[in-house]
Order: C-alpha cells, then structure tokens, then sequence
C-alpha cells in the first residue's frame, strides 16, 4: 500500500509518487507513471535500484546476512527441512502437513521419467558436449513432448509442467553426465527419495546395485535448498521476462538456465574450485593471499564476499558444516580440500579480509562438497540449475498469477547518431 509520497522536480514539473511498503525490507518508490507525466525515464545498469516485480517468495536482506523462503530462515529450512518440502513451500506459501508432503512427494516421483524419444534426443550431442548445453537443449525441447500442460491460462495445466521440471531435472542432469562418460541411462528408482534417486541415476551402474550413501545424500540435499531460490537475481529475471510474453514454460526454464550457465552466475562454484586447485598445495597460501591483498594483481580469490551480502552468507554457514562432514565421512585424500580448509581458516581472522567483509560464500564449500562426492566441474552448473528449477517455476507461477504482469520492456539511455540521410554506395 502507498504510505507516502516521494516529491520529484524536473524542469518545471513538480510530481509526486507514492511510496510502496512490503512486509519487510526498503521502502519502494512507484515510477510507473513517470514516463507519461514527465516524458523522461530512470537509467539503472543492471537494475540494482529497480524492483521489476511483487513478491511474496524470497527476502533477501544482505547487510544482515538473512535468506528467508516465505519468511522461513534459510538456515532452519536446510537444517530441519528436506528439499521436497522446500519445494512444496515456495510453490504453494505454506509448509506442508504429512498428508500434504506424501502426496506432494508421490507426486514429483510419478514424474521423474523421461519421454522414450529423448534419449535419442541426447545422442544428437558430440559425446564432449558441456552438460549445460545438453540441458538447455533438452528442457527446451520438453514442450515438444507435453503438449498437456502448455497452456499457461490453465492452471492445472501450469501445475502439471511445474511438477513435471521439478520431477525430470534430475533425470535430465544425471543423463547428461552418463552420456558425458559413455555410461547407459539409468531409469529412475521410485523407492528412493528425490535426492538419493539423482545420486543412482548418476553414479549407479545397471551391472550392480548403487547404495546410497546418507551422509551424501544429506549434504546433496542441503545444497539443493540452499540454492532453491535466491530472489530477483540474473537468472530469475530472465525466467519471468521469458514467461511476460506467454512462452511455454519449458521455454521459460530453459531460458533460466541458459543465463545460469554465465560463468559470474551459476560458474562462480567451478570458478572457487579451480582457484584452489591453482593454489595447489597449503604451503602456497601465503603467496596466493600476498596476490589477492595486490592491487596491482589481477589475481582474486574466488569464493569469497558476495555482491548482495555484506555480512557472512546465511548458505555459506551450512555449508561449512556439511563440508566437514562429506570430507570426514568419505576420508578423501586430496590437497585441494587441504587447502579449502587452510584458507577458510586464514580469511576468517586475517583482517584484510574481515574488514572488507570477504566471508566464504556458498560457493566456495559447494564446490568442495561436489568434487568430493565425484562430480566433475562442468556438472556444478548443472545441479545449481537442478535446484534452482524449483525456484524458477514457483517465480513464473507467480508472475503468471500476478495481475499486474506486463510484458517486459526495458527502456534505453541512447546514445547512437541522430536521424540522418541515406547515402547511396557510390557517393561514400
């Protein structure tokens, strides 16, 4: 509701606009009006000072360091909760009963199959094709095979397509890592839960039976809530802006992830890996630290800060448990996880970095998770997409349902020629 109103001059026109209050956060100045009253328009690179919608989803407060899922605390969610709840609670507002999460859960594993066709559809790929090309192929190409739950007016029909994403995503990513490695699909076993069904698909062979581990299946659900949903950022934007011109929604996911694949999006975990695969060993800390605090090095420590929070990740402290965890219980051996360890430490009490308020991320113990579980790097990406899916559709279904919802149309500071005469060919 308008509370106040923001006074505006420009020229000699004086204007007021209302000033919009949500449950919690920054006051909002509406500018919708704007344009027609003054004949001018704001300029935001990025739109960082700009809200493009209403929502009652994710709030974000990154001074404090707070993550809330329909005003539920990131931490509580991840540490109490599963994923399939999560995900019946950003699509429908509340937390689920028993009943509701059984049917909920019977549901999303009724859907995990793949159309037959579709595993000829991947081998259309070169074998070293990036699993995210794969999957932004194949998402895309899901309209062409539900043609029952593409009407975006019907909202049975929306539902259906939302479960269907969320169902087939696993099924869809771990394909694209067995075609990757020259491994046979894997069918989806309905015995086991949502995570622990991905992990089989991925990892299992059909010569023997794949045991999975509950330590790993734990920590794969953890870092599928943590990267749920996360407001209006890059790749949420591009999903809604696909879905305000009526694209399907298969369309619209696929669009999410081909904007995710951006290595200063869903990259940054691979990125925090290679870093401390390129440090090496713990002795060379130093030397890395002695680059990162020179600025005349272009040289920076992935992993660490992050552009909304300015305090230490409410994700990133999670992770760090499960990060311990997954390393004792599967006792890998290798250096770079040595080197995490050492410099997570460092940057925690080195004042370079707590002044600047440069915390471990998320990224940075989600990478090291991943790779001791036996994920490659190019599959990182991938599984952020997995998870990020739910937060994806519950947005566009929000959007879809919002009746405010127009068509999105950026505007632009030119600054190309002014109007001016052809000239013909011969003449220049």
């Amino acid at each position: 509701m308008a509370e106040a109103q923001a006074k505006m001059a420009l020229g000699d026109k004086n204007l007021e606009l209302p000033v919009l209050s949500g449950t919690v956060g920054p006051d909002v100045i509406d500018i919708r009006k704007l344009y027609g009253q003054t004949g001018a328009f704001t300029y935001d690179p990025g739109f960082t000072s700009t809200a493009s919608c209403e929502s009652g989803l994710t709030y974000i407060d990154g001074d404090q360091g707070i993550l809330l899922h329909r005003g539920y605390p990131i931490d509580q969610l991840a540490e109490q909760s599963s994923f399939m709840e999560v995900a019946y609670l950003l699509l429908n507002g509340e937390l689920p009963t028993k009943a509701e999460l059984e049917k909920f859960d019977s549901t999303i594993t009724r859907h995990t199959m793949l159309h037959e066709q579709l595993a000829t559809f991947y081998r259309g790929f070169r074998r070293d094709a990036h699993p995210m090309a794969i999957m932004c192929g194949v998402v895309g190409a899901l309209s062409a095979f539900y043609h029952d739950s593409t009407d975006i007016t019907d909202p049975h029909q929306r539902m259906v397509a939302s479960h269907r994403l969320i169902a087939k995503m696993p099924t869809i990513a771990a394909m694209a890592y067995k075609y990757s490695v020259g491994q046979p699909f894997l069918y989806p076993d309905n015995s086991l839960s949502y995570t622990g069904n991905f992990l089989r698909m991925t990892f299992g062979v059909p010569a023997e039976d794949y045991v999975v581990d509950p330590v790993v299946e734990d920590a794969m659900d953890k870092i599928f809530i943590l990267h749920a949903d996360h407001e209006q950022n890059a790749s949420t934007s591009t999903v809604r802006l696909a879905g305000s011109s009526g694209a399907n929604p298969f369309a619209c996911i696929a669009a999410g992830i081909a904007c995710l694949w951006g290595p200063a999006h869903g990259g940054a975990n691979e990125a925090a890996l290679n870093m401390l695969r390129e440090i090496g060993t713990p002795d060379r800390i130093p030397e890395y630290i002695a680059r990162a605090k020179n600025k005349d090095d272009p040289f920076r420590l992935m992993g660490f800060g992050h552009r909304v929070y300015k305090n230490y990740d409410p994700r990133a402290k999670v992770m760090q448990k499960t990060a311990n965890e997954v390393l004792d219980k599967l006792g890998v051996t290798d250096p770079i996880f040595d080197v995490a360890r050492e410099l997570e430490q460092i940057a925690l009490r080195d004042d370079y970095f707590v002044s600047k308020k440069l915390y471990p991320n998320v990224d940075f113990y989600s990478g090291v998770i991943l790779s001791a579980i036996g994920f490659p790097t190019t599959m990182f990406t991938v599984l952020f997409a997995l998870a990020r899916t739910t937060g994806w559709v519950a947005q566009w279904n929000e959007m879809i349902s919002d009746p405010d919802q127009k068509i999105g149309r950026p505007r632009q500071l030119y600054t190309g020629p002014a109007q001016r005469d052809y000239v013909p060919l011969g003449k220049r």
